[in-house]
């Protein structure tokens, strides 16, 4: 019974020693703050941005207006040259009739109405 209330007593005297002691005045935390220049943001950060509004910054900048006007330009050269394509398609269509109507015009010109009757 001795020996089983010292194990009970030193066992116990272990467990007060090893315990964790804060000093009430004294906060690692507090101190041990490190000043970055500059900060990390992430989609829980207070500075961080929704997909929103990074693709209007991204669009009012000044490399993705000087894009979209040369993606205009393109775009109105391109109509352009399809404009003039067809204007040039529609003449050789008219053209390409009027010479085949020439051509009907005298082919049956040429010929001859036929006066043979068939006879049984």
């Amino acid at each position: 019974m001795k020996n089983f209330l010292s194990a009970i007593l030193i066992f116990g005297l272990f467990l007060t020693a090893c315990s964790k002691k804060e000093s009430p005045g004294f906060s690692t935390e507090q101190d041990m703050k490190i000043r970055y220049d500059t900060t990390a943001v992430d989609s829980f950060s207070n500075g961080a941005v929704t997909v929103d509004i990074a693709r209007k910054i991204k669009m009012s900048s000044p490399q993705y207006l000087d894009s979209v006007k040369q993606a205009k330009k393109a775009l109105a050269e391109e109509q352009k040259l399809k404009a003039e394509l067809d204007k040039e398609n529609k003449k050789k269509e008219e053209e390409e009739k009027k010479t085949a109507d020439i051509e009907k015009k005298k082919k049956t010109a040429e010929t001859p109405p036929s006066t043979e009757t068939k006879t049984e």
